[in-house]
């Protein structure tokens, strides 16, 4: 592989306990990946590779490969070889630009996205995911990443009593889907979308695992079955700070929503601010914060790392792809 690319450090990267980038930045050498059918070859023929660092540094930035609109991102994606996952249960708003492509979360630019793992309040969530960058923004709209494992680290360390009651209680989440995308909400993505159908019967059967309720105004109001906030990763043996806590109790607030009740502990207790203030700050003293570059692609292993987004001045327009 080292004879096609170069391991490349950038400013905005750390070093993992065990002296792993995060992220590993991956660039092309001069003429060696001019067009997207070599770089589809590069993955193939490196992928075992690819997916042994991604274990070690949690996520891998592909900088300056030949990526430059939507089709040449799905084939790109496509070369790992991995099953597709529908953005079934999300809660942003986006919308789908290829078979496996979409819009990332299309919530006002004015509002930041807090750290999540993607799609941690739903019992089915994607392993890796990926993101590209079609068109960065004229300022902020960076993409901060942080280490779980790292952050779970941190916080057991400041807050030992809180994640003591995490792991023994664990976690529910609870969300009131609009009748329609409401695209003024970081949350808006209506019960249609978020399962793919207009009849009421089938969004019940496809969310069957959640408690759901019909309310008069006809938006859907669901609590998910009892989750895990903590996770131990088999393959690495490190537990994960694996959950959407931050992100829901500071960002799932709107006209239907209350974020203080939009995750509690999974017998109905309340969560204490205080605590989640220090998660947030303990989560930023651990990120790594990248201004994204044109072409652009991030891959993710969600098991182990927690993104956000930064508030940006538009046009900015990142793409994603979600993998079981």
């Amino acid at each position: 592989m080292d004879s096609v690319v170069s391991v490349s450090p950038i400013a905005e990267q750390i070093l993992l306990d065990d002296g792993s980038p995060f992220p590993l930045v991956v660039t092309p050498k001069s003429d060696r990946i001019v067009n997207i059918f070599e770089a589809v070859t590069f993955i193939e023929d490196h992928r075992e590779e690819l997916l042994s660092r991604l274990i070690l540094s949690g996520a891998i930035l592909f900088r300056d490969f030949p990526i430059c609109d939507a089709l040449a991102f799905d084939t790109f994606a496509r070369a790992f070889k991995w099953v597709p996952l529908p953005y079934i249960g999300g809660a942003a708003p986006r919308r789908q630009v290829t078979e496996i492509v979409f819009t990332s979360n299309e919530s006002p630019p004015s509002e930041p996205i807090p750290f999540h793992h993607e799609m941690a309040q739903v019992p089915k969530f994607p392993k890796h995911l990926m993101f590209f960058c079609e068109i960065p923004s004229k300022s902020g709209g960076e993409t901060p990443i942080a280490y779980s494992p790292m952050v779970y680290n941190r916080i057991s360390q400041a807050l030992p009593s809180f994640v003591q009651q995490l792991e023994a209680k664990q976690v529910r989440y609870t969300r009131i889907l609009p009748n329609g995308d409401d695209p003024q909400s970081a949350i808006g993505r209506g019960w249609q979308s978020t399962y793919q159908t207009q009849d009421r019967f089938h969004a019940e059967q496809v969310c069957r695992e959640q408690e759901c309720e019909w309310l008069d105004d006809g938006c859907l109001k669901t609590v998910t079955k009892i989750l895990p906030a903590i996770r131990l990763d088999e393959r690495t043996g490190k537990k994960s700070w694996f959950n959407s806590i931050v992100a829901a109790y500071t960002g799932w607030s709107d006209k239907r929503n209350d974020g203080k009740r939009a995750v509690m502990f999974a017998d109905g207790t309340l969560m204490n601010k205080n605590d989640i203030d220090q998660c947030g700050n303990i989560l930023d003293d651990c990120s790594v914060s990248f201004r994204w570059q044109q072409g652009d692609v991030l891959l993710v292993d969600n098991r182990q790392v927690l993104h956000a987004r930064k508030s940006f001045e538009p046009p900015r327009r990142i793409l994603a792809a979600l993998f079981e």
